[in-house]
C-alpha cells in the first residue's frame, strides 16, 4: 500500500518537471541554516532571490541576505549583507549546479574591552567588504504553474580577518548553506 503513494508521488513530481523547463522569471523569498567552520553555532540566514530561467540547460539567480553569526565564544559578532551573483547549469530538468560570487558587506563587533588580557587596542567595530565565492547544486521543482520551490546546498568560500583580534588569522568563515525559497513567476 505505501509503495503505490511512494510511486504515485514520484509520478506526480515527475508530471510537473516538463513544467519547470520553462524559461521565465522567479522572485521570492529564501530561508536557510548555516555554520561557519569556527562560528559558535548554527544560524539562520533570510533574505530574497530573482531567478531568470535563460533557456532549459542554463539559468541566473541574484540575491541579498542577511546573517548574522558570533566566533570566539561570543568574543566577535559579525553581522553580512551578502549580495550573489550565480550561475546555474541544468543538466536535468530540475536538477542544477551552481557557481557564482558575492559581495558581503560586513560589519564586525569585538566583545572584549580594552583592558581585558589580549583585548582590543582602541577598535571595537569595524565594516568592511569583501569577495566571497560559492558552488553547489539543489532541485527546483514546481509547485503551481507560478510557485517553484527551490532547494539548495552552497559550500561559501569567504574569509573574515579580524584584523584588531589577536590570534585570528587561523579562523576558518567558509560554510555550506542550507536553503529553500519559493519563486513566484514574474
Amino acid at each position: 500500500m505505501a509503495a503505490r503513494y511512494v510511486l504515485m508521488l514520484a509520478l506526480f513530481i515527475f508530471e510537473a518537471v516538463p513544467c519547470a523547463a520553462q524559461t521565465g522569471v522567479g522572485f521570492g523569498p529564501l530561508l536557510g541554516l548555516y555554520k561557519g567552520r569556527d562560528a559558535d553555532g548554527y544560524r539562520i540566514v533570510g533574505g530574497a532571490a530573482l531567478r531568470f530561467r535563460l533557456s532549459e540547460i542554463i539559468g541566473l539567480e541574484g540575491s541579498i541576505n542577511y546573517r548574522e553569526e558570533t566566533y570566539d565564544h561570543g568574543s566577535v559578532d559579525v553581522t553580512s549583507w551578502p549580495v550573489t551573483l550565480t550561475g546555474l547549469l541544468y543538466p536535468i530538468h530540475f536538477v542544477y549546479g551552481a557557481i557564482g560570487a558575492g559581495w558581503y558587506n560586513t560589519s564586525v563587533r569585538y566583545n572584549i574591552s580594552p583592558a581585558s588580557p589580549g583585548g582590543l587596542a582602541s577598535v571595537t567595530r569595524e565594516t568592511k567588504q569583501q569577495f566571497g565565492w560559492h558552488f553547489g547544486a539543489g532541485v527546483e521543482l514546481n509547485l503551481f504553474s507560478f510557485v517553484k520551490l527551490v532547494g539548495d546546498m552552497r559550500y561559501v568560500i569567504l574569509d573574515y580577518n579580524f584584523k584588531s583580534l589577536p590570534g585570528s588569522n587561523g579562523v576558518i568563515s567558509s560554510s555550506p548553506v542550507m536553503t529553500a525559497s519559493l519563486l513566484f513567476g514574474l
